[in-house]
């Protein structure tokens, strides 16, 4: 097998890859094309050879000093361009024609405001090379640009209508990748997961993909959104299809301003809207998840301190959670709090009605944590497990205290198990990755409980005596739990200040 460029014909044109070690990429390959506010159309086939070498630009965004902390440089260089319909094929350097192999494809997350398909800290090369899958990973709209309809001429759900271009890409397109068409997994994290289930809600998602992975999705803020919706539009007015597209991003803060009196949806205020193509009415859209489940296989969860991340950007309770004996009753409460208010109940009403509409869906809790790590097992703790390598993530203050040989050995085991279920092995009704993971059958005798995770069971004193306080500190912590959550996603802004905005992934 040569280390050159290795040429691929799909129907979109021929696609020029190149080797890098034990991977071929095709990156920044177009998927749609569309101006601003219009909704996307996919992008022409072309004759001559599209030389893919050039990652995929990322969607215009604002900094995040803090996330760049806790994840490092999360777009490392890359472009930013508003027509950034673009994904990027990473599949075994000795694929074969037809081999037919499974297809996962990446739905990043950030907020619907920040990240890209091709982040580095989410390079699919550990899963793909490792699993011998095809991993494909998809840039789209955010923000202003793709999640904020506002009336005539500004359609809503932009960012989810790229991503069923993309995935109509992919049907078309991937078995000339050595890909099965008829194999595809979708899987995102934090907004991505929100994506991934309101991708289920479109009637043509059983004809694209057959099974969905969910990590971390804040569905626990993803309905009653509307007047939300409403009021950051009415704000977005002076955004025109002419403003120069580097001051779309600065002129998100007065929009998400608008979000604030609405509670924890505040803390998320870009995201799919229902009534607007092609998501259904919101009080339809069981019935059509309902219609998806006997077709699409899901697994879907969370970690078991979701909201810990950011604890530290609340300086005051930061401070409390670290006195003796009192401090860890504190955080476990607040933590426990948004983590089962944003996450956890939605996670489990989600794969129980699934299950009841006669589909197949596993459940799990993620509770790894780098060893004495103030973050613990918080939001985006699966990322470094599932992607990335020692160098992207190397000085990330989320895997400080962890050795990365054992971020490693654990993420293999991790990434066994996604690969397995996107292959359509079954999987048991318990199972688990010591020390990483626990997941069941949602369809089995006895629900899934808050109690699989630590930030949301009983609260006991170091003698092992029921602490009686504890559900007092919960209702004084739930205000505090609505800023520190929320459904961060995995390049959003933290709460705080004005310059650290809550935002979830």
């Amino acid at each position: 097998m040569t280390d050159g460029p290795r040429t691929f014909t799909p129907p979109c044109g021929p696609v020029r890859a190149r080797a890098d070690g034990d991977v071929l990429r095709a990156r920044g390959i177009p998927y749609a094309t569309a101006d601003r506010f219009s909704v996307p159309v996919p992008a022409a086939d072309r004759e001559e050879p599209f030389d893919a070498a050039d990652p995929a630009p990322a969607c215009p965004q604002v900094h995040s000093p803090f996330l760049a902390g806790v994840l490092g440089d999360t777009l490392a260089g890359l472009p930013r361009d508003e027509h950034c319909q673009r994904l990027s094929v990473t599949l075994p350097h000795d694929v074969r024609a037809g081999e037919g192999l499974p297809v996962m494809v990446w739905i990043h997350g950030g907020s619907y405001t920040t990240g890209a398909g091709d982040a580095p800290i989410m390079d699919p090369r550990p899963l793909v090379a490792e699993q011998r899958v095809v991993a494909v990973s998809v840039t789209y709209r955010l923000g202003l640009f793709g999640y904020l309809g506002a009336g005539p001429g500004r359609p809503a759900n932009l960012g989810l209508l790229d991503q069923l271009e993309a995935l109509r890409w992919v049907r078309r397109n991937i078995a000339a990748f050595g890909g099965d068409p008829d194999r595809v997994t979708v899987f995102g994290q934090s907004a991505g997961g929100d994506a991934v289930a309101h991708l289920m809600a479109v009637p043509e998602a059983p004809a694209l993909f057959r099974r969905a992975i969910l990590q971390s999705p804040p569905l626990g803020i993803s309905r009653g959104r509307a007047a939300m919706s409403t009021a950051m539009a009415a704000a977005a007015g002076g955004v025109t299809a002419g403003t120069p597209a580097a001051e779309v991003p600065a002129a998100q803060a007065g929009v998400e301003a608008r979000a604030a009196p609405f509670g924890l949806r505040g803390r998320m205020p870009f995201g799919t809207q229902y009534g607007h193509h092609p998501l259904p009415d919101e009080r339809d859209v069981e019935a059509a998840w309902d219609r998806a489940a006997p077709h699409i296989d899901v697994l879907i969860g969370h970690t078991a301190e979701e909201a810990r991340l950011y604890l530290p950007t609340l300086p005051v309770l930061h401070r409390a959670t670290r006195v003796p004996l009192v401090g860890p009753v504190l955080r476990r409460a607040v933590v426990g709090t948004a983590t089962s208010a944003v996450y956890a109940r939605a996670v489990r009403r989600f794969a129980a009605r699934h299950v009841r509409a006669g589909g197949t869906a596993h459940t799990y809790v993620l509770t790894w944590a780098a060893p004495g790590n103030p973050y613990g097992s918080a939001h985006t703790i699966d990322l470094p497990l599932l992607f990335g390598d020692e160098r992207t993530w190397a000085g990330t203050g989320l895997l400080a205290g962890a050795a990365w040989g054992d971020v490693h050995a654990r993420g293999r085991r991790l990434r066994r198990l996604w690969a397995d279920f996107a292959r359509g092995e079954q999987l048991p009704d318990r199972g688990s990755i010591p020390g990483v993971l626990r997941h069941r059958s949602a369809g089995g005798s006895r629900p899934l409980r808050a109690r699989l995770h630590g930030a949301v069971r009983r609260v006991q004193d170091p003698t092992g005596t029921s602490c009686a306080p504890v559900r007092a500190l919960r209702r004084a912590a739930s205000s505090t739990a609505a800023t520190a959550t929320a459904s961060q996603g995995s390049t959003g802004t933290p709460p705080s200040s004005s310059s650290h905005r809550a935002t979830a992934r």
